[in-house]
């Protein structure tokens, strides 16, 4: 690669960088390329002057910039192809119909002169490997043969136009000693803009913050998230949250109820046998309606309400808790908080089983 001659991108010489690194060599300077630029608008000067120099055209003609080079370096393909012409070369249109009329197979060209808007660059043959010589690379670019029909593609596409450069190029070291080996290229070179961002970033000291954020997300080119994705995953993540605390709460009142209702049922079933008669329709309790076994349990409740007011008034070994039975029956449905709820629970619980030592005592 060090035998190639390649000329890196200055300001907005490309025209002369594209002939030098096509010609393996300094060959084109500015000043001579603005010689033969200046020539072709003399050239063209005399032909609109033919028209007389009176004329509307001639006036307009004298008045509009040069179309072949400007003040930055940039330089025509006219510029380029005279400056060609001076070593018998000839740039054809690669997509042209008659250039396409030949079937030519692009491996079996020596080089092209591809330009887009003000740039331009070679691709050249040198020994028997292709090579990508634009000089906004930070050196020359291996092509393979199988690649290079596809990379004239792809530039086409990007709306490049190419041109096949025809004739023979002058001798060069690059190409005598490629034509007896052959190089391979590990990685491919950055454009100069890349290694310069690279060198101003390394220069720069990195701030805590930035240091922070590396040691706890590395870079390993997978992990990577945008603005769009890191916000669905945070919605996401309290949507969940929510969801759980839902779940949770939802848990908490179905275990609420579950534990009043199995309070009630206890005492219920407790006091029952000493309390409260066989009737020949007990058997037949499932059997009733929801309505009429409501009124039943209310009728019993209230009944035991009035018994508990009657042994509060009478002395009595077995002492009640002093907290009345409306108030552990009171409804989990009505506007009693959560903890509200939770503490009738556990009273109830704990009444449930007093009630049973007590009945185990009587017996």
């Amino acid at each position: 690669m060090e035998s190639i001659f390649h000329e890196r991108q200055e300001g907005s010489l490309c025209a002369q960088h594209c002939l030098n690194n096509l010609l393996q060599g300094e060959y084109f300077s500015p000043v001579e390329l603005s010689s033969i630029a200046q020539q072709l608008d003399e050239e063209e000067r005399m032909r609109m002057a033919e028209g007389g120099v009176s004329s509307e055209e001639y006036r307009t003609f004298l008045q509009q910039p040069s179309v072949n080079m400007d003040d930055s370096g940039f330089f025509s393909i006219q510029v380029i192809s005279n400056a060609l012409k001076v070593w018998g070369l000839e740039l054809i249109l690669f997509n042209s119909p008659e250039y396409q009329r030949l079937g030519i197979d692009p491996i079996n060209e020596k080089s092209f002169i591809c330009n887009y808007k003000e740039h331009w660059f070679t691709v050249r043959k040198l020994g028997k490997q292709w090579f990508n010589l634009n000089s906004l690379l930070m050196g020359p670019e291996l092509i393979s043969d199988t690649y290079l029909a596809l990379f004239l593609a792809q530039l086409q596409q990007e709306g490049y136009s190419i041109f096949v450069v025809k004739g023979d190029l002058p001798d060069c070291e690059a190409d005598q000693l490629l034509q007896m080996i052959r190089v391979q290229q590990m990685q491919r070179p950055k454009l100069i803009g890349e290694e310069t961002a690279q060198s101003r970033e390394q220069r720069l000291p990195r701030s805590d913050v930035d240091q922070a954020i590396e040691v706890n997300h590395p870079f390993d080119g997978t992990g990577m998230l945008d603005e769009d994705e890191e916000n669905f995953q945070r919605a996401l993540a309290l949507s969940r949250q929510e969801i759980d605390m839902e779940d949770e709460e939802a848990d908490l009142r179905r275990a609420i109820q579950l534990s009043m209702q199995g309070s009630r049922r206890s005492q219920f079933s407790d006091s029952l046998p000493q309390n409260v008669p066989q009737s020949p329709h007990t058997s037949q309790t499932d059997s009733l309606s929801s309505e009429e076994l409501r009124r039943r349990r209310q009728a019993y409740f209230e009944k035991q309400q009035q018994q508990l007011q009657q042994q509060d008034q009478t002395p009595n070994i077995h002492a009640k808790p002093t907290q009345s039975s409306s108030t552990l029956e009171a409804d989990p449905g009505g506007d009693m908080s959560e903890e509200d709820m939770l503490q009738a629970a556990m009273n109830m619980s704990l009444e449930s089983v007093r009630n049973h030592l007590n009945a185990e005592e009587e017996k």
